[in-house]
């Protein structure tokens, strides 16, 4: 069977347990380049966070270098320019005076071979900035106690811890990569960042729930360790996390193809790319760093420690010594050529039940 048949039928055997141990070493490697990123090369903030002037206009046939050399003389060598889109150039600079303003006004609309009221001019104090980042981290807070409280009354905390701690990773990873390609922060970005913990939480709730079932079943949960029972239960619903996933990511590269690329609209290309990260990160976190902190420190408890002593002696039992019945006989399979014996009761033989005889009529 194909490995496609195997996960539309629920019946693919896969060995989590090694697959966790490659999921560590990716996760550390992220973490470290996303710390690294955030250390020695910081978050490309917008102008909404750092406030400052920002022109907009359209100028398909200039570059960044030519702007530059035009802003220069005007004391704006160090503003940040860039192409928005294709043919929109956007120019962001700490503010300054009404003849400053007005001087680079004229000279982008000279650039761009356009007039001066066809140049776009915003100007952002930082303090908006800060009040939006403030909102967010209160949201962040209470979201997270929120979720903690939930699942650990609707599991159990060890399910909480291990929820919480994909959601930290999947927030570091996505803002390292954000801090690494030098990505711009907007807050449709930071909105982003919150939508993207509801869709990490999904797919590990459903791992959870089926882990949670799956232990209430004693012929199940007395049979294996929790790591196995945990491996078992993303079996089963890996399928489930796929497509969840893929038609999660659809609609949201639709979006930013689209409405990005095609339709040039800036806050949808800054908000899809956030969430398309954060949707793939979220589903490689729900299996590779949630599931196995949960089997970790469920392998701690005494009674899943004395189970796991337990299934590894009659594993070494079966394998060393042969199955007996009675005194120090060997069990042989019985031969269907012969009848099967009567059974013994204390070194005695039981006689057949006799058959009743009936009345003659």
């Amino acid at each position: 069977m194909s490995v496609r048949a195997k996960l539309a039928s629920f019946d693919n055997d896969i060995d989590f347990r090694r697959l966790w141990r490659i999921g560590a070493i990716v996760s550390v490697v992220l973490l470290l380049l996303s710390g690294g990123a955030l250390v020695f090369r910081g978050l490309n903030l917008g102008i909404d966070f750092e406030g400052g002037t920002a022109w907009e206009v359209d100028a398909p046939d200039a570059s960044v270098s030519e702007a530059r050399d035009v802003l220069t003389p005007l004391g704006f060598g160090n503003a940040k320019i860039q192409f928005v889109g294709t043919d929109n150039l956007r120019v962001q600079a700490e503010p300054g005076g009404e003849d400053a303003l007005s001087e680079v006004t004229t000279a982008l609309a000279e650039l761009a071979g356009v007039d001066r009221t066809e140049v776009a001019i915003s100007t952002v104090g930082p303090t908006w900035g800060d009040e939006i980042l403030s909102k967010a981290q209160r949201a962040l807070v209470v979201f997270l106690v929120i979720i903690a409280a939930y699942m650990a009354i609707r599991l159990e905390w060890k399910m909480a811890v291990g929820a919480l701690a994909a959601l930290v990773h999947d927030i570091l990873v996505t803002v390292g990569f954000y801090a690494l390609f030098q990505l711009e922060v907007t807050p449709a970005t930071v909105i982003a960042f919150l939508t993207i913990m509801g869709y990490s939480l999904y797919d590990t709730i459903v791992v959870f729930d089926k882990a949670q079932a799956n232990a209430e079943r004693p012929a199940l949960a007395q049979k294996m360790s929790y790591t196995d029972l945990m491996s078992l239960s993303l079996n089963q619903v890996l399928m489930r996390s796929l497509n969840t996933t893929i038609t999660s990511l659809l609609p949201v590269l639709s979006m930013l193809l689209v409405g990005s690329f095609l339709l040039g609209a800036v806050t949808l290309q800054e908000f899809a790319f956030a969430l398309a990260v954060g949707l793939a990160i979220g589903a490689y976190s729900s299996v590779f760093v949630a599931t196995p902190i949960v089997a970790w420190l469920k392998e701690r408890e005494p009674y899943q420690q004395n189970l796991r002593q337990r299934l590894d002696a009659q594993g070494g039992r079966r394998k060393a010594e042969p199955v007996t019945a009675g005194a120090g006989a060997t069990a042989t399979a019985p031969d269907p050529g012969r009848t099967a014996a009567a059974p013994q009761l204390s070194g005695r033989t039981i006689p057949p039940r006799p058959r009743k005889k009936g009345k003659r009529r």
